[in-house]
């Protein structure tokens, strides 16, 4: 029996050896078969293939120097004669020149390598005679297309158009000549394309029938050893490759039994613990991407360094902030104030995220938010800000609407509002904190003039006020209205502040009007003639009445007539004398 055993002990080994034996080799002519046709397979796409691409390209630049050419002529044709058109086009044709010659330079090159590689096949003799060819065409066709195209500028440059039509159907024969040399050394270069896959396929052929058999002869003298332990080894291998793919397609909510404790079983325990961190980490990511904007949030993933150096750079930044808040919350209940500020704050932030901007944080009823780069160009960014407040501003009456039913009363203990602050400037971006809590933000002046614009708001009647470096490049898209010249806290420089009243194109007669007024009294007002700033304002409230901004001037108009500015004063108005 002892005998038996170890009889049996050696055929397994025996076994295990001629399978190690047969793999070694399987292995050592794969590697060397595939080495061969990976670098046959090189050779195609790095130079087969590129080299017939700058061939066609090369016949491509020749046509749009023809194509160049020919509207060159139909420039010069026209009364009066397009002279810049005529010198774009001639730049243009004189540039394609050279690119012909580096596409045709770029396909000899390929081709001299493929022939200087001996450890490929190839037609080396074929080849050869392509390079000459393209050598030949390049020369003979910018010989003599050179001859006819430099004595065709000259005749269309003094207006000789009779002849120029000679010489241009000439150019186009010696062009379609050279078109057809370039046809034809690009068929012959194709047919060793074609000859050069035909080498991989066989080869690889050769080496896939060479595999298959010195497999099938391991198979045939491993069957009955799979046998044994096949039972014990690819069902859990089987379990864990499918919950891998469930992994991969996003399927996070995957577990694999673990039924032994060799090393599958380890592995399928190793295997599950990792799913229940991915399942951590995404809860993680999402959980974390409601408290910080998602860009920001993969910022920090990827770039962490980045993110704590700080940069400057010029953004948009934005306040909102809830009218009627305090008076609003006072006879609410905590749940009903809850239930207020998260659907106010819903409304208001999706229009925000709706015009790529950026969430910094939520400040009690106030939002404060900003753009630009990396997030959005820096160019769109004042156009996109405003158009948010835009937005957000027309949401207003739904969310009056929205709160009576919220809290389950008819009506509410104050109108609710908004008002917007914008500025555009220079700030500082990054995190910023302590070592045990960091805030990404932005910092600078540009933050605290819109903070102080949102405030300013109040005082004119107004809902979205903007600064003077946003109104500078908000484009053309909004209307604006110059509200007043502002020397608010922490600026020492005056401010000219703007009102934006609607998108382009949106603004009734009535406000049209109502602009027009106020524009006439501002000006007034700024040198001094008090009558005819009243009367202008007058005029603007007899168009709409209750407006703002007329009636925060009439205001000042009264006392600036009992108590005259200075005699240095510039029209500008200091916040803290409001």
């Amino acid at each position: 029996m002892l005998v038996f055993r170890q009889s049996i002990r050696r055929k397994i080994v025996g076994i295990s050896v001629a399978l190690i034996v047969l793999m070694v080799i399987t292995s050592v002519l794969s590697m060397v078969m595939s080495k061969r046709v990976e670098h046959l397979l090189d050779e195609l796409t790095v130079r087969y293939i590129p080299a017939y691409g700058h061939l066609a390209r090369a016949n491509i630049r020749s046509l749009e120097r023809a194509l160049a050419l020919r509207r060159m002529v139909i420039a010069k044709m026209q009364v009066p004669p397009d002279e810049e058109g005529y010198a774009a086009r001639l730049r243009f044709f004189e540039e394609k020149d050279g690119e012909v010659e580096q596409e045709a330079n770029a396909a000899r090159k390929l081709i001299n390598a493929i022939i200087n590689d001996v450890s490929t096949p190839s037609d080396n003799a074929a080849l050869a005679r392509i390079e000459t060819r393209i050598d030949n065409a390049m020369a003979e066709g910018r010989r003599q297309l050179g001859e006819e195209q430099a004595k065709l500028l000259k005749q269309i440059g003094s207006g000789d158009f009779v002849d120029a039509r000679g010489t241009l159907a000439r150019v186009d024969t010696l062009r379609d000549q050279f078109t057809q040399k370039i046809d034809a050394i690009r068929a012959d270069m194709l047919s060793q394309v074609f000859a050069s896959a035909s080498t991989v396929i066989r080869d690889q052929q050769q080496a896939i029938d060479v595999s298959v058999v010195v497999t099938g002869l391991a198979a045939a003298l491993g069957l009955g050893f799979a046998f044994l332990v096949s039972s014990g080894i690819t069902r859990p291998v089987r379990r864990l490759l499918e919950g891998t793919r469930e992994i991969e397609a996003g399927h996070l909510d995957q577990s694999i039994s673990v039924s032994t404790k060799d090393e599958i079983g380890q592995l399928s325990a190793a295997f599950n613990r990792m799913v229940e961190q991915l399942r951590r980490n995404e809860r993680i990511r999402e959980t974390f991407g409601r408290y910080i904007d998602p860009r920001v949030v993969e910022g920090l993933l990827d770039r962490p360094d980045a993110a704590t150096q700080g940069q400057r750079r010029v953004m948009t930044v934005m306040f909102c902030d809830m009218q009627g808040f305090t008076s609003m919350s006072e006879g609410m209940t905590p749940q009903g104030l809850v239930k207020v500020m998260n659907c106010y704050l819903t409304m208001m932030s999706e229009p925000i995220r709706d015009r790529h901007g950026v969430i910094d944080k939520y400040i009690g009823d106030a939002i404060m938010a900003y753009w630009g780069p990396p997030f959005i160009d820096e160019a769109d960014q004042t156009r996109l800000a405003c158009l948010a407040a835009i937005d957000m501003v027309d949401r207003v009456p739904k969310l009056r609407k929205q709160l009576p039913e919220l809290l389950g009363v008819r009506v509410i203990p104050a109108e609710c509002d908004v008002r917007i602050g914008i500025a555009t400037g220079e700030v500082l971006t990054g995190s910023i904190g302590s070592e045990l809590m960091m805030s990404f933000t932005v910092m600078g002046d540009a933050v605290n003039l819109a903070s102080r614009l949102e405030a300013v708001n109040k005082v004119y009647g107004c809902r979205i006020l903007i600064s003077e470096a946003t109104a500078a490049t908000v484009g053309t898209e909004l209307e604006l209205r110059e509200i007043d010249r502002l020397a608010v806290v922490g600026q020492s420089k005056p401010q000219t502040v703007f009102e934006v009243m609607g998108k382009h194109g949106d603004l009734t007669t009535q406000q049209e009007l109502l602009r027009s007024r106020y524009k006439e009294g501002l000006a007034a007002y700024r040198v001094g003639r008090w009558e005819d700033a009243l009367n202008a304002f007058n005029a603007a409230l007899e168009v709409f009445p209750g407006d703002g901004p007329s009636l925060a001037l009439l205001s000042r108009l009264d006392h600036l007539q009992s108590d005259p500015p200075p005699a240095d004063w510039n029209g500008s108005w200091h916040m803290e004398h409001k």
